[in-house]
Parts: C-alpha cells; sequence; structure tokens
C-alpha cells in the first residue's frame, strides 16, 4: 500500500485510538472493536486535521471550512441518532453495545447530514425559533440570569456566561455548542 504526503505516523494513531477509546468509555460510548478498521478511519481523521486544522468525518466530504463543517466534526452532530437507529455511527468508528456484543449485525447507514442550502434554512429556522422561545420566555414570571448553552453533539444544557471548554458529556470542544435561550 503507498503512503500519501500527509499520512500520519503509527504513533500518532496509536496515541489518537488510545484517547477516543478512553473517551468513548468515559462517555458510555463503544469504539469499533475491529481495531485495524478504527485504526484506518482514526488514521481518516489525522489526515483530515492536518488538511483542514480539525477532526472532519473520514467518510465524508469536509468543506475545509470549519463553521459549515462543525456538524461532521468527530464525534459528528448525527453520531447518537445513528447509534440508536442503526447500531454504529456513519462511519462506524462508535457502535452500540448490540453490536460489540455480536447480537446486532452493522449495515449501511443512511446519510443524516443535509445538503448545504437545506443546513442553512434549517439554521434560519433554528433561530426564528429560539427568538420566538425568548419571546415566550420575556412573558413569564421568571428571567434568566444567564444564557443557556447546548451541546450541538450530544445536547448538554448548561447555564453560565460563557460555554465551557469541553462538553462534559462528549468531550468536544466549545466551539461545538450553541447559544441555547
Amino acid at each position: 500500500m503507498k503512503e500519501f504526503s500527509d499520512a500520519p505516523a503509527l504513533d500518532e494513531v496509536e496515541k489518537l485510538c488510545s484517547l477516543l477509546e478512553a473517551q468513548a468509555r468515559q462517555g458510555g460510548y463503544n469504539l469499533n472493536k475491529d481495531a485495524d478498521f478504527a485504526r484506518g478511519l482514526v488514521r481518516g481523521l489525522l489526515v483530515n486535521e492536518k488538511r483542514y486544522g480539525y477532526r472532519a468525518c473520514p467518510c465524508r466530504l469536509a468543506s475545509g471550512e470549519k463553521d459549515q463543517d462543525q456538524d461532521i466534526i468527530c464525534p459528528c452532530d448525527y453520531r447518537d441518532a445513528d447509534l440508536t437507529d442503526f447500531g454504529a455511527c456513519y462511519c462506524a468508528l462508535y457502535v452500540s453495545k448490540a453490536v460489540l456484543a455480536g447480537k446486532q449485525e452493522l449495515s449501511s447507514i443512511p446519510e443524516r447530514r443535509p445538503p448545504l442550502e437545506e443546513k442553512m434554512k434549517r439554521e434560519e429556522i433554528r433561530e426564528e425559533e429560539k427568538f420566538a422561545l425568548k419571546k415566550d420566555l420575556a412573558g413569564t414570571a421568571f428571567k434568566l440570569s444567564l444564557p443557556v448553552w447546548r451541546c450541538t453533539v450530544c445536547g448538554y444544557l448548561c447555564a453560565r456566561e460563557a460555554p465551557p471548554e469541553v462538553c462534559p458529556i462528549c468531550k468536544v470542544g466549545k466551539e461545538r455548542f450553541e447559544r441555547f435561550i
């Protein structure tokens, strides 16, 4: 197999595999037990990190614009829904307990990521919904003293001045949080 110029070193792959495994276990997730398959995906994450500056899913086409690709930075925003519905995330790096135990077979997973135009429209609608919710909350007897932040990967909510540096649930960075209220 021919290596290409931005291929990560084996020790980089092993180091990230170990880190992802530890984070997955801590968060209640499981990495695919096929070590060669998982290493291939991790190699792809590292290649994308070198190319784009972030670990975009190796099974999806990244734009190279981090703001446009936030939803596909591993772990992607679609991981949990895919695990629930299909037993694995889109690239099958993360798998369910049923898959690990051999009680569920892996199958192809349909792409949940909407086309860019649809994604932009959804974000506009979400902003309108947030505005309407804020308007509704403003008319209630209570007022929030802090903004509420939502992790776009796992849904974790927290009320504070700024999003946390790292999500305490799924361990993604603060750039994966959105202002909820």
